[in-house]
């Protein structure tokens, strides 16, 4: 790919990501509207978070076979075209049944994107950096889709929100079948091409390591070609004959072989936590500063603005700080960990509203790289063959987490109380905390090489 190409496909990956950081974001900045307008309560409004989860969870496990089968132009176009269309359908202010319904169209269009560029990012040489940058623009966007909801909630009804986003994907489809390779195709390549073993020219000598004698988890390599599929690599446990005799196997012996890893599942499940935490209180965060902290609507959506701000700037801040100390990938998210539960403690037992304000920034601030940071770490959990169907299935993982616990956090809301939100996130802390230590165990202990600028 000429490197103009290259440079045109990562800002356009940023855009993309920027779209869905305002899809995410104007969701708490709506609820309200919904709510009044379906005449339902906070747990009913909650099946909404399972439904688009379900559709998220269904991209994750089909976004692998999709991109081996069409390549990532076309997979892209498809996520794309389906968030067009669950948007336009949700403009049109359907019946409650059908809402939900459509969440399912919603959640498996953003779930295609999300894997897609997931996967084109960690081809390409600088892979850490590129995703902690494409994560940060998912924050820009969540920053701007609760003023952008909260301006045109000023003008029009809520469902004007759902078609300003339709017409926004609009260009970002043209986007991608217009810039991105035609011809990357993984399954019209080749056996042999697929299951080549990656150069080891820019990583030097990265042998397999096993962290853990109880766990034994081999790391793949990245390909720094970016016009290439990722290669075999190292067998990873689990993947089976397939995997040792270069067979490339189809989708669905794709995913068994994920699923049969146990530090995948458990990276997974530390996300489905992380998803769950950012989305209960990005999406509930509004009521309770309105509810609990007596704020105005309007500076309540400024605070939850801080939120996403507070999450993007961490993204954008915290990495490069760390290496300039020399704080390593592992180091650098048990600080955040930590950094995400004070936070919370702090809100929470302090919850007057300059220190509410503080706190929803400060929280945002910490929980910023831990996403994209564990993202660029799969290619050390798994063979590098399996890198998409990985990233498909703990993306899709994830965000179960964000139906779930969203959902829980309101349930108990409306039994006990707004104020429980700060307890909610305070424990999901500390259970990521435990959880990345686990993780930490089974992972090598090669850093995650970055190599020439793009």
């Amino acid at each position: 790919m000429p490197r103009g190409t290259r440079r045109a496909s990562v800002v356009l990956a940023y855009v993309a990501f920027v779209y869905v950081g305002v899809s995410a974001g104007v969701g708490g900045v709506l609820l309200p509207s919904q709510i009044a307008d379906y005449r339902v309560d906070n747990a009913t409004i909650g099946i909404t978070f399972f439904t688009f989860s379900a559709g998220f969870m269904l991209a994750g496990t089909t976004a692998g076979a999709l991109i081996q089968r069409l390549g990532i132009r076309m997979t892209l176009a498809v996520g794309c075209g389906a968030s067009v269309l669950a948007a336009l359908y949700t403009a049109t202010l359907p019946p409650f049944v059908a809402l939900v319904a459509v969440q399912v169209v919603a959640g498996y269009g953003i779930g295609i994107l999300e894997a897609a560029l997931n996967t084109y990012l960690t081809r390409l040489p600088r892979a850490t950096t590129l995703l902690n940058r494409l994560h940060a623009f998912f924050g820009v966007g969540a920053l701007l889709g609760p003023l952008l909801a909260a301006w045109i909630l000023t003008l029009a009804p809520w469902t004007a929100v759902w078609l300003a986003l339709a017409l926004l994907a609009l260009p970002l489809l043209a986007g991608f079948l217009a810039i991105y390779p035609r011809d990357d195709v993984p399954a019209r390549r080749g056996r042999s091409a697929r299951d080549e073993t990656p150069r080891d020219e820019t990583h030097g000598d990265l042998s397999p390591h096993v962290a853990d004698a109880g766990s034994a988890v081999a790391h793949g390599f990245q390909a720094v070609d970016s016009g290439s599929a990722a290669g075999g690599g190292v067998q990873a446990p689990g993947t089976g004959s397939a995997a040792s005799q270069g067979a490339e196997p189809g989708g669905r012996g794709l995913l068994v072989s994920a699923l049969r890893s146990p530090a995948v599942l458990l990276a997974s499940a530390l996300l489905a936590v992380y998803v769950g935490l950012e989305l209960g209180v990005g999406n509930w965060g509004f009521t309770y500063l309105v509810e609990e902290q007596a704020q105005p609507s309007l500076m309540a959506g400024y605070t939850i603005s801080g939120y996403w701000l507070g999450l993007t700037l961490g993204r954008f801040l915290i990495s490069p700080a760390a290496a300039r100390v020399g704080l390593g990938p592992a180091g650098m998210l048990y600080a955040c960990l930590t950094g995400v539960t004070a936070s919370a403690v702090l809100t929470w037992l302090a919850p007057v509203p300059a220190v509410a304000a503080a706190g929803f920034v400060l929280l945002g601030f910490f929980l910023g790289p831990i996403f994209p940071t564990i993202m660029a770490m799969v290619p050390r959990l798994t063979a590098a063959r399996l890198v998409p169907t990985v990233i498909g299935v703990t993306n899709g993982v994830s965000l179960m987490g964000g139906a779930v616990f969203p959902w829980l956090a309101g349930t108990v809301a409306q039994q006990v109380g707004m104020w429980t939100l700060m307890l909610f996130a305070v424990v999901l802390g500390v259970l990521q905390l435990v959880m990345w230590r686990s993780v930490v165990r089974r992972m090598s202990a090669e850093p995650v090489p970055d190599v020439a600028h793009i």
